[in-house]
């Protein structure tokens, strides 16, 4: 067994032939605002993961998904972090799409032979906001709705073709405040991409501001789900939450998972406190693999286990990456930025939503069998 085969094996048994031209690039570069690897994982077919086959995409499964994610994440977190909001508004399309409520199999059939790329709007970032808070507003106009507001940070606001945005429709005389979701060409007039990210860190997600400002959005790209202001926390709600925290999950393990592959491969330090930093990041993998097999035999109430599990992979990554630096030694540290740059992305996992502070109540009560609500 060596470690991150079976993950470069799934990535390369889909995507062939990326792993290898990703490994090819220093680190720096896959990083930076110029990094090739976006186009790389559109060029590959990597748009399509999640896409069913009768659709033309790869079809993966869950346990497909986060292999993928891990084994991108140890070459550059930038392209597992900004990769996995793409997938995650197709995942939330799939389940659209099997509840029946629209035209979505037409957005995923273009998703997957056109290779094109979804730009996630939905909550992001910001200290206490709701994971499901409405980040811009639209009002009617005759049967158009016209969205404005904006979403900073919005990874791969450069490359989108597409971008997927919660909104908050406005009330008139007819109908009161509604929460939709909106699917907006990149290329609409209205829409303007802003720079906004001055980190250096994961600076290849291209996550600057997009802006709004009266887009026209047709009403037949526009999913309802009928209740009110608020969306309805169940059905599609859960599913995407319960991807979204995989993917991301996934993701970071693999920027922690790079450190400990150096530091396996450094056979320098201490030995137990090698095995100590491989436990961490293979048994927060193992719990990864748990959910997402749940989640292919379609277990109800996931959503407390998986939040447990990614806060759990926070905890590991912590530990992983505390472990991993002071092993590889101060050399290691000051003669390649890899190693500093790899400790700082991979913490970056605590910022995405909910925060552990938001959830805890929530999370506790639903394991004293209370209802989940996760505001």
């Amino acid at each position: 067994m060596i470690f991150l085969n079976r993950e470069r094996a799934v990535l390369e048994s889909l995507m062939p032939g990326l792993d290898a031209a990703l490994a090819e690039i220093p680190l720096a570069r896959l990083e930076s605002k110029e990094s090739p690897a976006i186009e790389f994982f559109r060029e590959s077919g990597g748009p399509g993961l999640l896409v069913p086959p009768e659709l033309g995409g790869l079809g993966a499964t869950p346990m497909d998904a986060i292999c993928v994610q891990r084994a991108l994440g140890a070459r550059s977190p930038s392209l597992a972090v900004a990769t996995s909001m793409h997938h995650f508004s197709v995942a939330g399309m799939v389940e659209v799409m099997r509840l029946g409520k629209g035209v979505e199999w037409l957005l995923l059939e273009s998703v997957a032979s056109a290779r094109k790329l979804l730009a996630s709007g939905f909550a992001e970032g910001v200290h206490d906001q709701g994971a499901f808070s409405p980040t811009m507003r639209a009002r009617r106009d005759g049967d158009r709705l016209l969205v404005s507001g904006q979403k900073k940070p919005c990874s791969l606001s450069r490359s989108m073709d597409l971008l997927t945005v919660s909104v908050l429709i406005e009330s008139d005389e007819t109908a009161g405040e509604e929460f939709a979701v909106a699917v907006i060409p990149a290329d609409a007039a209205g829409i303007e991409v802003v720079p906004f990210w001055a980190a250096t860190v994961l600076g290849g997600t291209q996550s600057d501001a997009v802006v709004l400002t009266d887009v026209a959005v047709d009403p037949d790209m526009v999913i309802r789900d009928g209740t009110g202001p608020r969306p309805e926390f169940g059905g599609a709600q859960v599913s995407s939450c319960i991807w979204f925290q995989l993917l991301v999950s996934a993701s970071y393990l693999g920027a922690a998972s790079a450190l400990t592959e150096r530091l396996l491969m450094s056979r320098t330090g201490d030995i137990g406190m090698d095995a100590a930093a491989l436990t961490d990041v293979e048994a927060a993998m193992a719990s990864l693999d748990s959910v997402a097999r749940r989640v292919m035999e379609a277990e109800s109430d996931l959503l407390p286990t998986m939040l447990a599990c990614r806060y759990a992979c926070q905890d590991a990554i912590t530990r992983t990456v505390g472990i991993a630096v002071e092993q590889l030694g101060g050399m290691a540290f000051v003669s390649s930025g890899d190693v500093s740059y790899l400790a700082s992305a991979s913490r970056a996992l605590a910022f995405h939503p909910p925060s552990r502070a938001r959830s805890a109540a929530a999370l506790a009560d639903a394991f004293r069998g209370h209802e989940f609500v996760l505001t």
